[in-house]
């Protein structure tokens, strides 16, 4: 394995979604020299393959690209995609010592033009990941059209080594014989912005995820909205059929000690109301119901986006969804104690969206060697002195930024982010001459 010279920067920012890379350019537009480290293929996080945001819908890919470019072509900015941080020492202050892992991707970034050749020449077929099992890819391959880097990659573990890309790439980028790589480095502060994980619906089986064809989960529906998407209208997956009657079950994972994750993920309920809007306009034919125990609208705009959708003829039934089965159509029957009318229902869907929850993102918690990153009772990263310092951790000069502190929204993670880019800011200025 190849081992580098000791690198020097003043922040490494751990984690390429909108928060860290908020973080990252404002701190670089000051100056500073900054590493930001992202494990996938490209930066941009989850708000990258967004469709639309609330409450303004606005393009939520037309609000990541150009922050993305930003970061992409900024001279104090140096980015590692494919990178995980095994060590974080503190020995000192403005003195971190880092380790980091950098996975192979078997293309040369700067040589790849993204002409997309070896994809269609690859005769390997996979699950797509970005697509979130929607659709194939095969195993050379451009995580999606607006990746940053836009660059191919080798899913080494799925290839057959046929040498059909090689063969058919003008630049002759493909690589084989790339190793992983452990990088060192010194860093003066470290920004946590390693976002969220969704809840996996398999662990509530009543609701038949895995195994009911129709039931997809919040994030699959998001990529069938997106511009990005997979195909060129909504369909459910069982057969097909573009659906005219779906539901939201909301609370899928949230609020629900049963699985591990009482708090209220307080994204769910607008998200959920944002597609149901969106759906409107992509299938006017369809009836959307929403089925809720309580409906959490507490941000600016949040109550007239839902009073829109009221408005619009999306259905609000409170109630919660004992258990989905499937009739032979491929059609899902929900069994429903309605709260309202007292009494337990059926209705019939020909699709269900799951509104899953969010989770801590734990991949970074134990990289902390000589002292601990301390975690709330949730399990995200613990904020010190929420009121006065809020992305202040238990560890002098280590920051957090975004989701990684706990649920919000995509405006209070870009607020977040600037917190932490401020707070570093003052700590980098402290005692230095």
């Amino acid at each position: 394995m190849e081992k580098r010279e000791r690198l020097v920067y003043d922040v490494l920012v751990v984690g390429g979604g909108i928060a860290g890379g908020e973080s990252a350019l404002n701190l670089a537009g000051l100056g500073y020299r900054v590493l930001l480290v992202e494990k996938e293929l490209s930066i941009g996080g989850k708000m990258i393959l967004l469709s639309k945001v609330f409450p303004t819908l606005d393009c939520g890919a037309c609000i990541t690209t150009p922050k993305v470019s930003e970061i992409a072509r900024h001279t104090n900015i140096t980015v590692f995609t494919s990178t995980s941080t095994s060590s974080i020492t503190r020995k000192g202050e403005h003195n971190f010592e880092v380790e980091l892992v950098r996975k192979p991707r078997y293309v040369h970034i700067d040589d790849c033009t993204g002409c997309q050749l070896c994809e269609e020449a690859c005769p390997v077929s996979i699950t797509d990941e970005y697509q979130y099992g929607l659709v194939g890819r095969k195993a050379a391959y451009i995580p999606f059209s607006i990746a940053s880097p836009r660059a191919a990659a080798i899913d080494i573990d799925n290839c057959t080594l046929c040498g059909a890309c090689e063969r058919v790439c003008p630049t002759k980028c493909i690589d084989f014989t790339q190793e992983e790589e452990h990088l060192s480095l010194t860093v003066k502060s470290v920004v946590v912005a390693t976002g969220f994980e969704l809840f996996d619906p398999v662990k509530i089986p009543r609701y038949g995820f895995g195994k009911l064809k129709n039931v997809v989960t919040s994030m699959q529906m998001e990529r069938q909205l997106a511009p990005t998407r997979p195909f060129n209208t909504i369909l459910r997956p069982g057969d097909g059929k573009m659906p005219d009657n779906i539901a939201y079950v909301l609370c899928t994972g949230s609020r629900d000690k049963s699985v591990g994750n009482p708090i209220c993920s307080q994204i769910c309920c607008m998200y959920s109301i944002k597609q149901a809007q969106l759906l409107m306009g992509s299938l006017p034919m369809a009836d959307i119901t929403i089925y809720y125990l309580h409906i959490r609208a507490f941000g600016k705009g949040f109550n007239e986006f839902y009073a829109q959708a009221q408005d619009m003829d999306v259905q609000f039934v409170k109630g919660k969804v004992g258990k989905i089965t499937e009739k032979e159509n491929g059609n899902l029957l929900l069994r429903v104690e309605n709260i309202e009318e007292g009494k337990v229902i059926e209705a019939e869907h020909d699709m269900v969206v799951l509104s899953v929850g969010i989770l801590p993102n734990l991949d970074l918690t134990e990289s902390f060697k000589n002292e601990s990153l301390a975690l709330d009772p949730f399990n995200f990263v613990d904020q010190a002195d929420m009121m006065a310092s809020p992305a202040k951790t238990s560890i002098d000069g280590v920051f957090v930024a975004g989701t990684a502190s706990g649920p919000m929204d995509i405006p209070d993670s870009i607020l977040s982010g600037g917190a932490a880019s401020a707070e570093t800011t003052s700590y980098l200025r402290r005692n230095t001459k």
